[in-house]
């Protein structure tokens, strides 16, 4: 019997509370997170199915000991790092009360990360998609040589990409931010 699994499932930097909510459910199953590598790939281990909350946090520059020792002290067990998100996870027989299932101690913490993912995340990629893809794409249409519709298809697929993506998770972070704006 296996006793690791691999999942690939993607998510984007708008959907860390759907990722947090599948996390819940694969350890309710029976599989806990062990490791993420990006861009999408989740290590699961066989447990005991429990009721467990995982929390996740973006920083995208190192954090001290410190930062680390106050989730500990509070119970969360720090499972790891990808692509500036940091995992934790803590078993609900460790929570007094639904406020201990949480990670951020207000709202404005929970804007503030989502402000800090729109400045280091968001904001790049729509810059890229403007300075390079876009321009690109435009380009290619304008040339009439054969060689460049391979080109063309290329830029193509990737404005489609980016427009949907940009759309999607510029909606969702709005949408969350006043969601905890309004709470």
């Amino acid at each position: 019997m296996n006793n690791k699994k691999t999942v690939i499932r993607f998510f984007t930097i708008a959907d860390y509370e759907e990722e947090e909510i599948w996390l819940h459910n694969q350890y309710k199953n029976g599989w806990k997170l062990v490791k993420m590598i990006p861009p999408c790939f989740f290590i699961f281990e066989k447990c005991t199915p429990a009721e467990v909350a995982y929390r996740l946090d973006y920083k995208n520059n190192s954090e001290t000991s410190n930062y680390f020792q106050i989730f500990k002290d509070y119970g969360w067990e720090y499972i790891g790092r990808c692509v500036g998100w940091l995992y934790f996870r803590k078993s609900s027989t460790e929570m007094d009360s639904e406020r201990d299932g949480e990670i951020f101690s207000d709202n404005e913490s929970r804007i503030d990360m989502i402000d800090h993912v729109v400045k280091t995340r968001f904001l790049p990629v729509l810059i890229i998609f403007l300075c390079c893809v876009l321009p690109n794409f435009i380009r290619s249409i304008e040339t009439n040589d054969p060689l460049t519709t391979v080109f063309t298809v290329f830029f193509a697929i990737m404005t489609l990409l980016y427009s949907y993506l940009i759309v999607y998770c510029g909606l969702k972070l709005r949408k969350l931010r006043e969601k905890y704006r309004n709470d």
